[in-house]
């Protein structure tokens, strides 16, 4: 008994035109539940100013968040990378995640007016930058003209003291 190829060919194509059509509802109903979130968080967040201590990205079960969070994710999500700044808000140091898209505007060591939802950053307002002296870069010629000063300077000094010796002993 053969089976004709043309009728495996066909029934392929049905499997993998039942399972593109299959993917594509559920692709469509995943999105419309995160623009549901999205309008949610957006909704629920208020304004509030944080001094940005640090951020990197960094696995959610070491970023520092609370218990509860790490317990609502699933287990297979919490291996991921996501981007946590720690930021001072009030009196409190909290971490917080950010949105994909404001984690690269987010200063550090800087003040930021931002709208938190939660524990969730989901945008920035504006944000001033801390006062950091930058350290001075200092060349090898440079190097060498500071202690070369610092010499005239002891040089000086020295001098000086010798001439208020020479004057008291002429007084006595």
């Amino acid at each position: 008994m053969s089976v004709n190829p043309w009728i495996i060919t066909a029934v392929i194509l049905v499997i993998a035109i039942a399972v593109l059509a299959f993917l594509y509802y559920k692709g469509s109903k995943m999105q419309k539940q995160q623009a549901e979130q999205k309008s949610k968080l957006v909704d629920a967040a208020q304004q509030a100013t944080i001094l940005v201590i640090d951020k990197k990205r960094m696995p959610l079960i070491d970023s520092g968040l609370p218990q509860a969070v790490l317990d609502q994710t699933p287990k297979r999500a919490r291996r991921a990378k996501v981007p946590v700044v720690k930021a001072k808000i009030g009196p409190k140091v909290m971490s917080l995640i950010a949105d994909e898209d404001v984690y690269d505007l987010i200063p550090v060591k800087a003040e930021v007016k931002a709208m938190i939802s939660g524990i969730y950053i989901t945008s920035i307002n504006n944000f001033r930058k801390a006062p950091v002296p930058e350290p001075e870069k200092k060349g090898f010629v440079a190097k060498i003209r500071k202690k070369a000063d610092k010499a005239q300077e002891n040089i000086d000094a020295a001098k000086v003291k010798q001439e208020k010796a020479k004057k008291d002993r002429k007084k006595k």
